[in-house]
């Protein structure tokens, strides 16, 4: 397993608060993708208010860690104390990540299986038994 890092959800000011984090912590956004920048299909019911808002950022922040957030995407549900942190997992392969995605999510729920994604990495979402959320994701392309 390569790292485990803090994915921060926010209501609508993601850009501004990982401005902020820039500032505190110092160095360049790894990546930002908006909800305009996702495939027609993913975001056709998505309201046109919402498209600029934040998909995706990542920040390093030290060699081992990467502070990673977006604004909560208005289809999946409101933001609140409970759902707006979640731990992003990287493995080191497709198997690994199957492997771990499967364990935490035995007794659990699935919110997006294991899939291949426009964004280069092979992804998948749940909540484990005890109410926790995880990403779990192996990078195919290098950002």
């Amino acid at each position: 397993m390569k790292t485990v890092n803090p994915y921060l959800v926010f209501d609508g000011n993601c850009e501004e608060a990982f401005n902020f984090y820039k500032n505190v912590f110092g160095g360049d956004f790894q990546f930002l993708g908006r909800f305009s920048d996702m495939p027609e299909a993913d975001c056709k019911d998505m309201p046109e208010e919402s498209m600029n808002k934040i998909m995706h950022v990542s920040l390093p922040i030290s060699k081992e860690t990467i502070l990673m957030g977006s604004d909560a995407n208005p289809n999946m549900g409101a933001v609140s104390t409970g759902n707006n942190v979640s731990l992003s997992l990287s493995t080191e392969s497709k198997e690994e990540a199957d492997t771990i995605f499967n364990s935490l999510s035995k007794d659990g729920k699935v919110t997006m299986p294991m899939q291949d994604t426009f964004w280069g990495s092979y992804f998948g979402m749940l909540e484990d038994k005890y109410g926790f959320i995880w990403m779990v994701g192996y990078d195919t392309i290098e950002h």
